[in-house]
């Protein structure tokens, strides 16, 4: 009896056979096609690809667009290199335009301490802020020049527009200098234009007091403040700052000098000042001394021998018994 054949797989196994088959003899015949070496032949083999393979782009569009994907995605990934590298150029030129900055305020206040105009008759040495106290009771600042440069105590220090404080404390190669604001700072201080003498108390605070004022009406905020050189502490005329009202309802000084970025500062060599021997004589002078009493036996001694010359005659004129 016939087997029926009903199955799909019975009826493609043969035709698979078939193709494969084919596929082979056509390959087989394109490998003998492309191996004849004949004039006709290869007429045929250009006639063959001119007619077969312009009408193949359709099946290689799918390669050309894989192509073109892989170039894009390389593409992209140089892209993505390139903004790290800028990226990191940016972050380059932030660090150095921050130096650059601080090149140039540091430049800006040693132009303003060329330009500072003092007495000529003051010189001075410029020194480097090394640290500062870093203590809430006690303000004061380190610099890098000492008893080898002629520092003393008691020398004015400035900034490249104000005074900042004296010379406190001086070693072999470095100085010590207590600011205005510190407690301990007493600094005899001028208010401009009304002429009024005050002493400027540091309080730690940046607005320091003015104590002893011989009259506070006439001071307004917005006066200019020297110092003044009562008692010879200072020399006169130093820019000191501007009066302003404190909360607290007390006048107090505005400092022209910027605490905040105390990098190089001026050390002014004063004068040379007469040793105090006599307190007193700051408060009142010196009384004048009494008249001399060396002429005093002279006198007397002329009076006697006038007394005894008187007595002469007198005694001549007496009888005697």
């Amino acid at each position: 009896m016939a087997k029926s054949r009903s199955n799909p797989e019975d009826f493609a196994r043969p035709l698979r056979r078939i193709f494969t088959a084919l596929l082979v003899l056509l390959l087989l015949a394109l490998f003998l096609l492309w191996r004849i070496d004949s004039p006709r032949v290869e007429r045929f083999r250009s006639a063959l690809i001119d007619t077969v393979v312009p009408n193949m782009d359709w099946a290689l569009l799918p390669v050309t667009k894989t192509i073109d994907m892989v170039e894009h995605f390389q593409s992209y990934a140089s892209l993505y290199e390139q903004n790290q590298e800028l990226r990191r150029e940016l972050q380059q030129l932030d660090v150095w335009k921050e130096a650059a900055l601080q090149l140039e305020q540091k430049n800006a206040r040693l132009l303003d301490l060329n330009q500072v105009r003092l007495d000529p008759k003051l010189t001075h040495v410029t020194g480097v802020v090394l640290a500062d106290s870093g203590s809430p009771f006690r303000q004061s600042v380190l610099l890098n020049v000492g008893a080898r440069d002629g520092i003393r105590d008691g020398w004015a220090t400035m900034d490249g527009i104000g005074l900042v404080g004296r010379i406190s404390g001086v070693g072999q190669k470095t100085s010590r200098v207590i600011l205005l604001t510190d407690s301990n700072s007493r600094v005899p201080v001028t208010v401009q234009p009304s002429g009024q003498k005050a002493l400027l108390s540091g309080d730690n605070s940046p607005l320091p007091p003015m104590d002893f004022l011989d009259d506070a009406d006439e001071v307004r905020p917005g006066d200019r403040v020297v110092t003044s050189g009562d008692g010879g502490v200072l020399p006169a005329g130093l820019p000191v700052g501007q009066v302003v009202m404190g909360t607290d309802g007390r006048l107090r000084v505005s400092l022209s000098a910027d605490y905040q970025r105390l990098e190089f500062l001026r050390v002014l060599r004063s004068h040379e000042l007469e040793p105090i021997t006599d307190p007193g004589a700051l408060v009142a002078p010196t009384p004048a001394p009494p008249p001399s009493v060396e002429a005093l036996p002279e006198t007397t001694g002329d009076a006697t021998g006038d007394a005894a010359a008187t007595e002469a005659p007198l005694a001549s004129s007496v009888p005697n018994d």
